[in-house]
Order: structure tokens, then C-alpha cells, then sequence
């Protein structure tokens, strides 16, 4: 959801001095916003390919006409673009996941008009197939980090730059125990993260050659910085393990005003409020710190889902907003889901995710694990069924059986069709699946 959203960092004097009980005190506070599950929201990344030729790098100032035009749209959700040129869409929070749908593919339709008049469109794919990571944004932020990332090797510049998702908001749960309950809803997320890595894995392809996973996307996460992407340890509440891990993991960057920014090496949020240096952090710095934290499930009052490929075609994008939706929102579904994924954690060992066994199984096979085939199944089913009760209307339930039939119930993701087709590396067929309603799969236009 877009930054504004209520539920984010909450209301502080953002350059008041920060102590350590105070950021302890704050981070439990506001990372999870309890309340009867209402408001969801979605983000969506998108590479921009040419249509007529996709594996050639859009030319610097034909992307930033392109921009420009794309700024002056009257759009309900906030644009913005990552440092590879990706473009994101954050919609606002809305009060059911039909209102959802509805202004986001009202958005859509107006990106991609717009982009085609360029002669260009946004393409639904986990990684870049084609292109080497090359920054288009140059601004503190991003400079700074890369040099961090860089320290741990080329993942995290391919990230920045390469890579795109479906990322769903959901409220956090009930304070009280229960399938809607904040802690189950937590613990819930990092089993069933990794089914939707796997149902929806789809970047199996990187500068032109298959890499041999499934979600290239999830591995270049769990490869780019050796704590920053993972899960908070377990053996604490939420609360207490979330905001343990927020300042415990190393800062970023130390913002300045003018100038390139400080890239300390080592350096917890702990020890910066401790030392009070290169300077006294403020309640800002942390705010900050925390859009740095790239673990699957981030808490911003509301839960971020983070470990979902981006989707081909005019309305896959649907999909996961739909399913995770029904899994975690209708009581009756979170608990069949719980059930059914809990089993997983003998797989998952001991390790948080994304770097344990089952969320590596996930990211390189995608559901040709039969443990993950068998929850998937069951969880795409559970979705369907609390989709009807949710209200969700024909179409939205249509577009999820359809994925379904085509992936879940054969044990497929859409990794396999790019695979299977070799779409993405015959030079004179990549043209088929670019158009604004293409479905790169098969090279039919999708519904709309």
C-alpha cells in the first residue's frame, strides 16, 4: 500500500532524539496494529520492455518521456519507480478486496494505454530475463545502497535492478487468539509463504539462460545480505522478535542532508542509538531503517506479504491479491490454511526463512515438490471456496479457478510454461508475449 497508509510508523516529532527503551518501545507499537482483519492493499512491480523488442534495453531518455507522461495520469495509487527502471503501483488501502481490484485495474488500464502510445508495456516477470542489472535512478538512497549490498556480492544489485513482484498488505489480526489472531496470522505467514513462493514462482530465467530455479527472484533475495532479508528468529512473541530484529540487523545508510551518504560497515541500529555515532539517530532514522529491512513478511501495522513473483498477463496480478486474501481474511479458510501448512515446519528445521530448507525447495521446484503440491492444493481450494463467501464476484473467482486448473491442480507454476515454451530464448518468438493483454505463457491474448 502506498506510504501514507495508516498503520505505518506512527505519529512522533521525527527529529527528536532516540534512546533505546523509546525504539523498543515504538517498534512494539507500531509494527502490529491489531484489530478485526478489514483493509487490504497491493503493490505491483512491473518491468517496461519494448513490444516490438524485449531483450533490448529501452533507452534512457525514451523511458523518461515515458515517465513523464505516466506522472501526469489521475491515478488512485501512488507511482513510483525502483532504481532498475521498474515501475510500482501502491494502491491505497481499501475496505474489501473488491474495491481493491476495481481501482487497481482502473490504474492498469490507464498505465498500459499509456505506455503503449510509447510503444511499450509493463511485463509481469519475477526477474528480468533479458537484461544485466543497470541502475536508471541515480539518488543518494539507492547509491548508498548498492555499496551496502555490493559488500555481499551481485544479488543485490540484481534486485535493485532486475527484479519485480506482487507484494500483498494485510491487516495484522486480532489481538486475541484465534485464526484471525495477530500471533497465528504471524506464524501462519512464513509456512505459507513458501506454498506461495512455489505457486507462484516465475522468473526462471536470467541474462538469457535458465538458472535452474523456479523463483530466481526468491533466490537472488535469500543470496543478497546475510541478515537484512530473513525472518526474525523465533522464540519470542512478535512483537518482541520484530523489534529485536529491526535493531539488531546493521543500518543501511546514515542520511544526510547534502552529500553522499555514510555506508557504515557493521554497525546495528542498537550500536548507532549506544554510541550516538557518526551522529544521535532520531525517531526518523528509524522509520527509515525499517523501508531497509527486506525480510518475506515485514510488519508496518499492517503485514507486508514480500515473496511473490510478479505475474504475467492482463489480470494475473489477481491472483495472489485474491488468494492471500481469502487465506488470511475468512476465518473459516485461516484455519483449514493453518492445518494444512503447519506440517511444513518440519521441513522448514529450525533456520528462519527465506534461507531454510522448505523455502529453498520452494524457490528451486516451484510445486513439483509433492509436500508443496499437496498444500497448495488444499490451499487454492480453501481460496476458492472463502472467495464466494467473501463476496468476491465471478470474474475475480473465474481468473483464480483458471490459474488453478491450469498450475495448482497439475502440480505446475508458471516458471514451467516459460520453460517448457522456450519463449524467452528464441530470439525471434519474445515479441509474442509483450503486447498490453498478452499472456506470455502461451502468447494468447489473456482476458481482461
Amino acid at each position: 500500500m502506498s506510504s501514507d497508509t495508516p498503520g505505518g510508523p506512527g505519529a512522533h516529532p521525527d527529529h527528536a532524539t532516540l534512546d533505546e527503551g523509546a525504539a523498543q518501545d515504538l517498534l512494539r507499537g507500531i509494527c502490529f496494529k491489531t484489530g478485526p482483519p478489514r483493509i487490504v492493499g497491493v503493490e505491483l512491480e512491473w518491468l517496461i520492455h519494448d513490444q516490438e523488442n524485449p531483450a533490448v534495453q529501452v533507452a534512457q531518455e525514451r523511458l523518461e518521456s515515458a515517465v513523464a507522461a505516466l506522472r501526469e495520469l489521475p491515478l488512485s495509487a501512488a507511482l513510483t519507480f525502483e532504481p532498475g527502471g521498474q515501475l510500482e503501483l501502491s494502491s491505497q488501502p481499501a475496505g474489501s478486496l473488491m474495491e481493491c481490484v476495481g481501482t487497481t485495474a482502473a490504474d492498469l488500464a490507464a498505465v498500459r494505454a499509456s505506455l503503449g502510445r510509447d510503444g511499450l508495456a509493463p511485463v509481469g516477470l519475477g526477474v528480468d530475463p533479458w537484461q544485466t542489472p543497470h541502475r536508471r535512478l541515480r539518488e543518494p538512497r539507492y547509491d548508498a545502497m548498492e555499496a551496502a549490498l555490493d559488500r555481499a556480492g551481485p544479488s543485490g544489485r540484481a534486485m535493485m535492478c532486475t527484479s519485480a513482484s506482487v507484494q500483498v498488505c494485510l491487516d495484522a489480526g486480532e489481538e486475541e487468539p484465534g485464526p484471525l489472531g495477530y500471533g497465528r496470522r504471524w506464524q501462519l505467514t512464513h509456512l505459507l509463504g513458501a506454498v506461495l513462493v512455489a505457486a507462484f514462482a516465475n522468473s526462471p530465467f536470467r541474462q538469457g539462460r535458465p538458472t535452474g530455479w523456479k523463483s530466481t527472484r526468491q533466490a537472488l533475495w535469500a543470496d543478497l545480505d546475510p541478515v537484512r532479508t530473513l525472518a526474525p528468529g523465533s522464540g519470542l512473541p512478535p512483537r518482541e522478535a520484530w523489534a529485536a530484529h529491526v535493531l539488531d540487523t546493521t543500518v543501511m545508510c546514515v542520511r544526510r542532508e547534502e552529500g553522499p551518504w555514510d555506508v557504515p560497515e557493521g554497525l546495528t541500529f542498537r550500536e548507532w542509538i549506544r554510541t550516538g555515532a557518526p551522529r544521535p539517530p532520531v525517531w526518523a532514522d528509524l522509520d527509515y531503517h525499517i523501508t531497509t529491512l527486506f525480510p518475506p513478511v515485514r510488519p508496518r501495522g499492517h503485514l507486508e506479504l514480500r515473496m511473490i513473483d510478479a505475474q504475467s498477463g492482463a489480470d494475473g496480478w489477481l491472483v495472489p491479491l485474491a488468494v492471500a486474501t481469502a487465506l488470511y481474511d475468512d476465518p473459516e479458510a485461516a484455519e483449514t490454511v493453518y492445518r494444512t501448512v503447519k506440517p511444513l515446519a518440519e521441513s522448514a528445521g529450525s533456520a528462519p526463512a527465506p534461507r531454510n530448507p522448505l523455502w529453498t525447495t520452494a524457490a528451486r521446484e516451484g510445486l513439483a515438490d509433492p509436500e508443496l503440491r499437496a498444500a497448495a492444493t488444499v490451499c487454492f481450494d480453501t481460496a476458492l471456496t472463502a472467495l464466494d463467501r467473501m463476496g468476491a464476484d465471478k470474474a475475480v473467482r473465474d481468473t483464480v479457478a483458471a490459474f488453478n486448473d491450469r498450475y495448482v491442480a497439475r502440480g505446475r507454476c508458471p516458471a514451467d510454461d516459460l520453460l517448457d515454451s522456450g519463449v524467452l530464448t528464441d530470439p525471434v518468438r519474445p515479441t509474442s508475449f509483450i503486447g498490453s493483454t498478452d499472456d506470455p505463457h502461451t502468447g494468447r491474448v489473456a482476458s481482461a
